[in-house]
């Protein structure tokens, strides 16, 4: 059981950050847990359930469908602090299949505006913290490095190049992502954030999911992830509010899903709809409360700031 301490702690710091969106006039919003359709990522599998007419429901896994449709409506900035749920995420450090997210849009602002987010937010939080005895300094500014330039400085790899990972282990890869991803997860990412916070930006636009492309360079797309001691923390976008464009995308995860032997959910028409009333520049973040605690808070693991884990229930349960 998490001590006591903790879990005070963990309000303190939960209320912390309702206080710094209310400051900035955002609007916190409450999104369902429970959805008819869920995101399409090729990867993910959601928790499913079963209504009493016969049809299926899913515990969501990101509210951002939703806080976009409400873009859409004219809420203005709004904020996010709610249960998200991935079926099968479970084991080492950083992982539970119910965890809660923290979530923002901003109106007319880009990924750049999201970056300054995290700073100002992370460093009123704590100026500094000690991580499994490393220090690190969380005031800004803090460095910023884009995909291909971390590929450079620790691969030598140009990513624009016909064949970028030809001299890299990508054993058991079939495709460019699963073989950028291989390279980053086990030669970049252990280095990054060490002794202060790297926003990591211009991911390819092979997996922009719902990102902009880059208008400097559309090979690559306007999202960025936040890394703390060389934990993920945060995936950013510049939103795209191209309805077909982002429907084209949709259609090109339900053939992932298909090729994975995943379940195909139909696409979200309300949401493209949506996106078709966003007439402004926007961009959201989702960004993970629990590890963010866990490295406030000097946890090892993300169950230390978590009321019953599910590990700890499924333990107690194959004791009985």
């Amino acid at each position: 059981m998490t001590d006591k301490e903790t879990i005070k702690k963990r309000a303190f710091y939960t209320q912390k950050i309702r206080d710094f969106f209310n400051a900035q006039n955002f609007t916190e919003v409450e999104t369902p847990i429970m959805v008819t359709i869920p995101g399409m990522e090729p990867h993910l599998t959601p928790f499913e359930t079963q209504f009493t007419d016969q049809t299926k429901l899913y515990l969501n896994h990101s509210p951002e469908l939703q806080m976009k449709k409400l873009l859409a409506q004219g809420f203005g900035n709004i904020f996010n602090i709610t249960k998200v749920f991935r079926n099968g995420e479970i084991g080492g450090n950083t992982h539970n299949p119910e965890f809660t997210m923290i979530e923002w849009y901003r109106e007319n602002a880009n990924y750049q505006n999201i970056m300054e987010d995290c700073e100002k937010l992370i460093s009123s939080l704590a100026p500094e913290i000690t991580y499994q005895g490393n220090k690190i300094d969380l005031k800004s500014p803090w460095p910023r490095k884009s995909v291909q330039e971390l590929f450079k400085e620790y691969c030598q790899i140009d990513l624009t190049s016909e064949d970028p990972f030809k001299n890299h282990d990508t054993s058991g890869c079939h495709t460019w992502d699963d073989k950028f991803f291989k390279v980053f997860l086990n030669e970049i990412e252990p280095h990054l954030g060490k002794n202060k916070p790297l926003i990591v930006y211009d991911y390819p636009s092979s997996q922009a999911a719902l990102a902009k492309k880059s208008t400097k360079n559309p090979f690559f797309a306007e999202r960025f992830e936040l890394y703390i001691a060389g934990i993920e923390l945060a995936n950013a976008f510049s939103e795209l509010t191209d309805a077909q464009e982002q429907r084209d995308r949709l259609k090109q995860e339900q053939q992932e899903r298909k090729e994975l032997k995943k379940t195909v959910f139909p696409i979200d028409e309300e949401f493209l709809h949506s996106l078709e009333s966003i007439q402004f520049p926007c961009a959201g973040i989702a960004l993970g409360l629990d590890r963010l605690l866990m490295l406030l808070m000097d946890k090892k693991s993300i169950n230390e700031v978590l009321l019953f884990p599910l590990w700890q229930q499924l333990q107690l349960s194959h004791k009985e």
